[in-house]
Order: structure tokens, then C-alpha cells, then sequence
């Protein structure tokens, strides 16, 4: 399946399998009777492979949309007493996410959460025509002006859902996507793979997650483990 590869195809399957079901590189190997390190090669590449396909999609979101923000990074940082703060207020690394509704997820990390940086994303990624659905930061006043002219906010101090306007869907994906890395005990190297791999993963049954990555690992048969 991969250049110079010395496992048979049907142990590389196997690999595959098992980065599908989401079982851990140190549980593989016990399972398959591999060493770590080798698993740890093919799940690098894997998620290579994925990161590099999700960030070829260069069409626009058309549809209904939720967009939100969210903040990635360890609850206390040495050298600084005490938690860190939540919210917009952190130093955590902010991630802007936007979720077509039924449909699929992207993210993007950005430098701060102003309204110049959410806006930049969602210009360069949805297209004019969509219902954009988001919360009441600031960062989103401006939307109406810049040609998306349905954009709905909730003010989710009062409501979480209001006439069909809410941003549950993502917020669904921030809470799936930090639940995996949980697993990791937080991800200090290879975040954007990560990240863009929980993109690849969400609301896709087994079935579909392992058919997609046969047809990346085929189209990359050169791709070096």
C-alpha cells in the first residue's frame, strides 16, 4: 500500500482498520503484534494523507451554516499560578469552525477572534447566498454588509434555539473533537492533523471512514512509511 512498505496488504489493511475505529497506536500494536513505533509511522502518514484532503476542498459551504469559535490548549501553563481563563479571554490557540447543517465541517485556525479574522474565513469559505447562523460576538456584526444578507444570531445568554436559529451542530463538533483529543491527553505536536482529522472523522459511520482512506492510501501508493 505504501513505498517500501515491508508489511504484507493485508497487515497494512489492518492498520487502516484499526485507525478507523479509532483504536490507539500502543492498543494496535498489542492487537496486531507490531511495534509501536511501525504504527505510529502508518497513523502519521494517515493522518498526513487525510490533513492534505481536507484542505484540497476548496468549494464554498452553500446551504444552512453555524459558525462559532472555540479554544484549544492546556488548562494551566507553567509558570502561570492558577487555571487559565475560558472564552475569548484565554491564550489557548482559537480555532474558527463552520458546519454545514447535514453536512460537513471545516475549521481553520486564525490569530485572534476579531471580527477581520472570522470574517476573512467565512468570505473565503461560504458562499453569499448561504443562511449563516451564528452567536452575538462582535466579531460577526458586519456580516449583512459584506453581501450575507441571512445572517440570524442567538443570543444564547436567553435561548439556545430560537425559530430554527442556533449553532448546536457545532458546537456538537467542538465537544466531539475535544472528547478525542481527550484520549491523547491533549495533542502538544501535529494539532492541525488532529484537527483536521476530527473534520475527516465526524457524523461518518465506520464503513465510509474506511472505504475513504483505502481510496487516499491508493491514490498515494508512492507516499513513504
Amino acid at each position: 500500500m505504501f513505498k517500501n512498505s515491508k508489511l504484507s496488504r493485508y497487515k497494512t489493511g489492518k492498520i487502516a482498520e484499526c485507525f478507523c475505529i479509532d483504536i490507539d497506536a500502543t492498543k494496535t500494536a498489542l492487537l496486531l503484534k507490531l511495534n509501536r513505533k511501525t504504527v505510529n509511522r502508518y497513523f502519521l502518514a494517515f493522518r498526513t494523507l487525510i490533513y492534505a484532503h481536507q484542505a484540497s476542498l476548496k468549494e464554498k459551504i452553500l446551504g444552512v451554516v453555524e459558525v462559532d469559535e472555540s479554544f484549544f490548549g492546556p488548562a494551566r501553563v507553567r509558570g502561570r499560578p492558577g487555571p487559565r481563563k475560558r472564552g475569548r479571554g484565554t491564550l489557548k490557540q482559537p480555532v474558527f469552525g463552520i458546519y454545514e447543517r447535514n453536512g460537513s465541517v471545516y475549521t481553520e485556525l486564525v490569530p485572534d477572534c476579531s471580527a477581520k479574522s472570522l470574517q476573512a474565513v467565512i468570505r473565503g469559505k461560504v458562499a453569499p447566498e448561504s443562511v449563516v447562523h451564528s452567536d452575538g460576538w462582535r466579531g460577526y456584526e458586519g456580516l449583512v454588509d459584506v453581501g450575507y444578507d441571512k445572517h440570524f444570531r442567538i443570543n444564547k445568554a436567553k435561548h439556545f434555539a430560537e425559530n430554527g436559529v442556533h449553532i448546536n451542530g457545532i458546537e456538537a463538533f467542538w465537544s466531539f473533537t475535544k472528547r478525542r483529543l481527550t484520549k491523547f491527553n491533549g495533542v502538544k505536536r501535529n494539532f492541525e492533523l488532529h484537527l483536521k482529522e476530527c473534520e475527516w472523522r465526524y457524523n461518518k459511520p465506520l464503513p465510509q471512514l474506511i472505504a475513504e482512506l483505502n481510496r487516499l492510501v491508493s491514490k498515494n501508493k508512492d507516499l513513504m512509511v
